[in-house]
């Protein structure tokens, strides 16, 4: 009987080590694939905060709480079972959607651009006269809009993680997707609330009266309006380059290498030129590439989307 029982708690115990072996290594294998997506989760929090530049201080952490819940949505619950069942069925399929995802991020970044250009952005007053008039209307489209734009970044980020780890069985790839999906959507939108509550800090730390910690407060109310505008600039800019590099790497999966090979050898050139400060100019030559081609084509894709209007009118009128 006692052999028996210490049979079991044998069998148990080599269980439990079993599965402790297998949560490390799902933890390690999430941990390797969020590091490949470091620099989309980068891009993703310098777009956020744009989204919520303008509204009333009180709100802010509430609708960044409703864009991260849809962000975790758009992870767990469309982009998490998509990847896995195409990875299994049709992973030739991953690249041309992740491309059309790239398109409209270069649409978005270059209509913003086109806006602001042609002067047919909507003017803060009269952003916030509809933010007042009907604020949680306001507050919808903001964070409708956030999601949606999000659903681009984390498709990336889910892609490239989904490649780190092809090698996986099917469980242990949902698994360290359904981490690597939690682990950054809770950093990147604790890094933005961080951000956009940094003037409620200063204005915490000037209320001290005098001395280093209130005049160091009074300078963070100062700078988090130019912080927050710089950052809704990059985010704008982020589009850009990641839609753009999203479709660089896509052509090239898809057989046609020539943009993405002339950006890679002047990364290369750049990096071997500059000595210590080859890292950083490689990534910014290879950044800069990237935004040029989704310029390019985000500019295409507003110049059709401006003209069908048009066309369609004409027909119409004629």
């Amino acid at each position: 009987m006692s052999g028996g029982l210490f049979a079991l708690l044998d069998d148990v115990a080599a269980l439990v080590r079993l599965t402790a072996t297998s949560l490390d290594d799902v933890a390690g294998a999430a941990g390797r694939a969020g590091a490949k997506a470091a620099g989309v989760v980068v891009d993703d929090a310098a777009v956020t905060p744009r989204y919520v530049h303008g509204l009333k201080p009180e709100r802010e952490l509430s609708i960044i709480w409703r864009i991260a819940k849809g962000s975790l949505r758009n992870k767990l619950l469309i982009i998490l079972p998509v990847a896995l069942i195409l990875s299994q069925f049709a992973p030739w399929l991953l690249t041309p959607i992740l491309m059309l995802g790239g398109a409209y991020l270069c649409y978005e970044g270059a209509e913003k651009i086109w806006e602001k250009l042609a002067g047919h952005a909507p003017a803060a007053e009269t952003q916030d006269e509809q933010a007042a008039a009907d604020p949680a209307e306001h507050e919808k489209k903001v964070v409708s809009g956030a999601v949606r734009t999000d659903l681009i970044l984390s498709a990336e980020i889910m892609v490239i993680a989904l490649n780190e780890v092809a090698s996986e069985g099917f469980v242990s790839r949902a698994l360290i997707l359904a981490v690597v999906a939690v682990a950054i959507t809770v950093l990147v939108y604790g890094v933005v609330g961080l951000i956009v509550k940094m003037d409620d800090l200063g204005l915490a730390l000037a209320a001290r009266g005098s001395g280093a910690l209130s005049a160091f407060g009074r300078g963070l109310v100062r700078a988090m309006p130019i912080v927050l505008t710089v950052l809704s600039v990059v985010g704008v800019v982020a589009m850009l380059w990641v839609g753009g590099h999203i479709l660089l790497v896509g052509l090239d999966e898809l057989g046609f290498g020539p943009p993405y090979a002339l950006v890679h050898h002047l990364e290369v050139a750049v990096h071997d030129a500059t000595g210590a400060l080859g890292g950083f100019l490689g990534w910014l030559t290879n950044t800069v590439g990237s935004a040029i081609l989704g310029i390019v084509v985000g500019a295409l894709v507003v110049a059709v989307a401006h003209l069908l209007p048009r066309r369609r009118k004409d027909t119409t009128h004629a």
